[in-house]
């Protein structure tokens, strides 16, 4: 079976993870701090904290905004459930900005026509979660611009697009947000094996993320309450978790890093492969815009009208033949969790079409030029 994606583990990894494990650290030791250091380094942010997931990175990110009861925060509905999750594990509420039709990102017209709404109405959002779907990041540049007339925060889910880039500057730059979340899972472009970022520039958010992470405790005597007592005092100034990541985890991290860009240009030159392959077929490929490069974690392909066959006679005809697709993603608000809080279909019309059309073929960086053969001669046997 060829995977939709998958995780490129060299020689220099396991050397890293085996030099980690015979350090004097393998839990909380100077292999995070480095990995955090390229991450945030690679970005142009000025921090970056590392934590056992990128759904981990996303709570805190809330939590250090101050969301909670009575607050909104708002996401694409085309995304994992934990960009919306992370609003629930602070007591707030979620609701959805449908996509664009063409970058299957949020859209901004709808973004802007539901500010307008929620202002009349008193119910606007304190935090707005852009997701950079499929490795594609959305237009910051516009979306600062609305945060600045309604006044709210920015966490870009960045979990698809780490190496991206948007107006010639890495995604997770943080200019145009508050906060930037990355995801490194092993089927995304570098690993942890679990694992996430956050970026920031702001020194007092920074502060609050690092604090969060490790049970709300502090050793920074400056912010102590009480003041130190010695070398051995901490004091926990408020309810965090245990989100940290491991130095066995970091040490792959830094060693995956090294190949980040060598990871992009081999997914792209897929993408080439796919590009040409596929144009013949009645299937929208994913845009490209040149203002922006993709980090292209997904290939997401929809079956136009004129396919002789639905997405699932097409999906099940690419698993028998050998082929791992995947569906990204079904509706958040389609989850039985959310059917309960009363979302409505009919409001994510864009959501829609593009759920009931979408496959993800493999795309990763080792994929191979037979594996890729076998992808395009198998759509066109099912398709032409």
């Amino acid at each position: 079976m060829i995977p939709y994606g998958r995780q490129d583990i060299s020689d220099a990894d396991v050397e890293a993870v085996r030099a980690a494990l015979l350090s004097d650290f393998i839990t909380q030791g100077p292999a995070i701090a480095a990995f955090e250091a390229a991450i945030s380094g690679y970005c142009g942010s000025t921090y970056g904290v590392a934590m056992s997931s990128a759904t981990a990175a996303l709570h805190v990110a809330c939590m250090a905004l101050d969301l909670g009861p009575g607050d909104w925060l708002w996401t694409s509905p085309i995304t994992f459930v934990a960009s919306a999750n992370a609003a629930l594990y602070c007591g707030a509420q979620v609701d959805f900005v449908d996509i664009d039709k063409t970058t299957y990102n949020m859209c901004l017209d709808a973004l802007e026509a539901k500010l307008e709404a929620a202002e009349r109405d008193g119910k606007l959002p304190k935090i707005v979660v852009p997701v950079h779907f499929a490795g594609q990041s959305c237009d910051m540049v516009r979306l600062a611009r609305l945060r600045d007339t309604y006044g709210f925060r920015i966490i870009e889910d960045a979990s698809h697009a780490i190496g991206g880039s948007y107006h010639n500057a890495h995604v997770g730059n943080c200019a145009h947000s508050d906060i930037c979340v990355f995801s490194f899972h092993p089927v995304k472009i570098i690993t942890t094996a679990e694992g996430g970022l956050a970026t920031t520039n702001d020194p007092e958010l920074a502060h609050r993320l690092f604090t969060l992470r490790t049970h709300g405790i502090t050793r920074d005597a400056s912010r102590m309450e009480n003041g130190s007592e010695g070398p051995w005092y901490y004091e926990q100034l408020e309810l965090g978790y245990n989100y940290r990541m491991t130095d066995i985890q970091a040490a792959l991290g830094t060693s995956q890093f090294a190949r980040l860009d060598s990871f992009i240009d081999a997914r792209h030159e897929r993408r080439k492969i796919y590009d040409q392959g596929l144009a013949h077929l009645p299937l929208t490929l994913p845009y490209q815009p040149d203002f922006q490069r993709s980090g292209l974690h997904l290939y997401p392909i929809l079956l136009t009208d004129e396919a002789p066959v639905n997405r699932r006679q097409a999906f099940d005809a690419l698993r028998a033949a050998g082929i791992g697709v995947n569906v990204h993603y079904i509706p958040v608000y389609r989850q039985p969790y959310y059917v309960r809080m009363g979302f409505d279909r009919a409001s994510f019309p864009n959501a829609e079409d593009y759920y009931s059309r979408t496959i993800s073929i493999p795309m990763y960086a080792q994929l191979t030029a037979d594996d890729q053969n076998t992808v395009m001669s198998a759509l066109t046997a099912i398709l032409a």
